[in-house]
């Protein structure tokens, strides 16, 4: 059995020009300005849920390299140690050292962390990162085949939502493996194309439905 040319398990790497704003657009613009050098607010912490883009957003923009900026992600696990050097940037963030870009699961108030360094945390500006709905999901997808010169038909979205995990690496992973897969059987991205491909796999993610 011919195996897809790509592993679902790595979607392309995380950039601000490949983040999907949805509801996030004013984070997403403060992180590229911080990205870019533009100060404004010294620190910035933004939190939610898994999936919502919070690691998507601080590996972006840590590798865009355009200013001196200390990311610290899932604050939520930091050891004294980590907490300590945490403190530390903030506090050299509001003296004119670098910004300071953190993430976490909670707002900074419901973090098991030094209450000094929670607070600190809530000293700057505080975004609450929320999901993509499926209209927005559905519209990335969509755009982003569109991108690379792939026509679908207007089934296959919705059916990748339903039948794979909703999360948009995976997702749009999977497209860019049909798009492969796609030219090399020489036949259009229609939904028993999907499904052919999909049987294929041997370890894609479990259906939405049996979650």
């Amino acid at each position: 059995m011919q195996q897809l040319p790509l592993e679902i398990s790595r979607p392309p790497e995380p950039t601000l020009d490949n983040f999907i704003p949805g509801a996030n657009a004013e984070a997403h613009a403060r992180v590229r300005a911080l990205a870019e050098g533009v100060r404004g607010e010294s620190v910035v912490y933004l939190w939610g849920a898994a999936g919502t883009g919070r690691s998507h957003l601080l590996l972006a923009a840590a590798r865009a390299g355009g200013a001196r900026l200390v990311c610290a992600d899932d604050v939520d696990g930091l050891d004294l140690a980590g907490q300590q050097a945490l403190f530390n940037a903030i506090n050299a963030a509001r003296e004119g050292g670098a910004a300071v870009l953190a993430a976490g699961g909670a707002p900074p108030a419901q973090l098991a962390l030094r209450p000094d360094l929670a607070s600190r945390l809530g000293w700057g500006l505080v975004y609450q990162l929320h999901p993509l709905t499926d209209t927005e999901k559905a519209q990335a997808l969509r755009d982003y085949a569109r991108h690379r010169g792939l026509r679908m038909s207007d089934d296959v979205v919705p059916y990748l939502l339903t039948h794979l995990q909703r999360d948009m690496a995976t997702q749009i992973a999977v497209v860019h493996a049909l798009d492969r897969y796609s030219l090399e059987q020489k036949r259009p991205v229609t939904l028993p194309l999907v499904r052919a491909a999909l049987a294929e796999i041997q370890s894609f993610a479990p259906s939405a439905e049996s979650e």
